[in-house]
């Protein structure tokens, strides 16, 4: 046992692996990703009957399961590699096992995929087929390159009208940055916000829990989920339970409206190309690439650590433009 490393106080497996994440301020997400397959994995090794616990397992039984992953069910890297991620982490960080075997667990190789990019008439069809709240929030992302989750933990203390700008706070990494705001969407923000204040003013006289605010602030400053700097800029229409918690609180609008509400607009627009919302962001960079913005502002905007992950628009940019002339085309046209 490494001396160094958390000991949960749980008796339960999963509640320990629990314990050490919020420990560790992984997010929410995050936990309930490592539990799935921290769940699966030993229940997929105590098939014939016999359910042991993941310190009487290694090797043989870690690998067998990836390979199950890949094999059978054919699930894609990225669903492999979260896998894997729980799996050492449940050993490493949960049960304190460093063995050399942990090392030489191999990694699937993550394919370099060109994602799919609207153009500007197709997004403008798209938000045209969307409307109220889910069309302004469309908006916003495409408008400022923001991820589904930054634009709906959006808090008012953050939209800054008069320098135009929106704060991004605890993005992906943990890290804050600063994105520019829309003129065009001063007015309908405004509204929003105006109907988030009516929501956040009726919460208060009923005596609700106050918002979920980040860390430890809520132990420091009670009443800080209470202020109206900290309420959503899209709040849920009615309170719901707090998961971790257990506080029935007001949360931001749930993210499946949102994803509901673009593949519904995406047929309506007729658009043939896979569109989610996270194409609005491919969009967001591919468009602002166009016009001619340095790779760098477009790598800040986006949040990207390495320039390497935002080059990739680069490619899609090759593509729109026809790349290189074919061969063909010339014979032809001689």
């Amino acid at each position: 046992m490494n001396p160094a490393i958390y000991l949960p106080q749980s008796k339960r497996l999963l509640e320990q692996v629990s314990e050490v994440l919020r420990y560790k301020h992984y997010s929410l997400r995050t936990e309930q990703a490592y539990l799935y397959w921290v769940r699966f994995f030993v229940r997929w090794n105590g098939r014939n009957g016999q359910m042991r616990h993941p310190r009487d397992m290694g090797a043989a039984e870690v690998t067998q399961f990836l390979a199950m992953l890949a094999n059978e069910r054919r699930v894609s890297v990225s669903t492999h590699n979260q896998a894997l991620s729980a799996l050492l982490f449940l050993y490493r960080d949960v049960l304190g096992v460093d063995l050399p075997w942990l090392a030489e667990v191999q990694r699937p190789a993550r394919p370099r995929r060109i994602p799919s990019v609207l153009t500007k008439a197709e997004v403008a069809a798209l938000l045209g087929a969307m409307d109220g709240e889910m069309a302004l929030l469309g908006k916003l992302l495409y408008g400022t390159g923001l991820r589904l989750m930054e634009g709906l933990r959006l808090r008012v203390k953050d939209v800054d009208f008069d320098r135009q700008v929106l704060v991004v706070r605890q993005a992906k990494g943990d890290k804050d940055r600063v994105v520019m705001l829309p003129r065009t969407l001063h007015d309908a923000l405004k509204a929003q916000i105006a109907r988030a204040r009516a929501i956040w003013t009726h919460d208060r006289e009923v005596g609700a829990a106050g918002v979920e605010v980040p860390d430890a602030l809520s132990v420091k400053y009670p009443k800080l989920g209470c202020r109206w700097g900290w309420f959503w800029v899209f709040p849920a229409p009615r309170p719901s339970v707090d998961p971790c918690s257990r506080i029935e609180r007001r949360h931001h609008l749930y993210e499946e409206r949102l994803q509901r509400a673009i593949k519904l607009g995406s047929a309506a627009a007729q658009i043939i190309k896979p569109v989610s919302v996270h194409t609005l962001r491919h969009s967001f960079a591919t468009h602002l690439l166009q016009a001619g913005t340095d790779i760098r502002t477009v790598q800040e905007l986006l949040g990207h650590s390495d320039v390497s992950t935002t080059m990739i628009y680069t490619h899609v940019l090759k593509v729109a433009a026809g790349g290189t002339a074919s061969p063909l085309d010339q014979l032809l046209s001689a």
